[in-house]
């Protein structure tokens, strides 16, 4: 089992192996807090520090978890989640929106598989910030600069992958 434990001041990569994680009564998701116990190891030839852990137990929800369903909570009780609220995709969109970073590898992945799977689209980029404390705010500025521009036909929200705490934005 590896993970990352994080605080609000840093990380540390963690791993326990596997006759230790048969014996473990929770194994721990994103979001959760645990209480642990382990050695710290070193390892000089790549500069790389972990704990090797022996005992794992949670501390409740966590307070990223208990945020995020805080929020869904909230969202619900708008009523943002209800089905009457979504829209049919378009069969042949002319204009695509892209809301993400135009550094990242999933500008170059979208723009790849449309070009490969459907050359008749355009495609119309947003750029956004998608990661950090800027990202809700940058995102919620392309999609309405897209909106503003009032030509796309469907607008695809994207970053790639990461750690929970990295896609708390979307």
């Amino acid at each position: 089992l590896y993970f990352t434990l994080r605080d609000d001041d840093g990380q540390i990569k963690c791993a326990m192996f596997r006759p230790l994680v048969g014996r473990t009564a929770v194994i721990p998701r994103d979001g959760d807090g645990i209480s642990l116990h382990g050695a710290l190891t070193f390892y000089a030839r790549d500069g790389a520090t972990q704990i090797v852990v022996d005992l794992l137990r949670p501390i409740g929800l966590g307070l990223a978890a208990l945020k995020l369903e805080l929020l869904r909570q909230r969202l619900a009780a708008e009523g943002l989640f209800d089905p009457s609220r979504k829209r049919p995709l378009p069969l042949a969109p002319r204009v695509i929106g892209v809301v993400t970073s135009p550094d990242g590898a999933v500008w170059h992945d979208i723009q790849h598989v449309v070009r490969r799977r459907y050359p008749l689209a355009e495609l119309l980029l947003a750029p956004t910030v998608v990661q950090g404390e800027r990202a809700p705010t940058s995102i919620v500025a392309a999609l309405e600069a897209l909106q503003a521009a009032g030509r796309c036909d469907v607008i695809i929200v994207a970053r790639g992958g990461g750690a929970a705490e990295d896609l708390a934005a979307f």
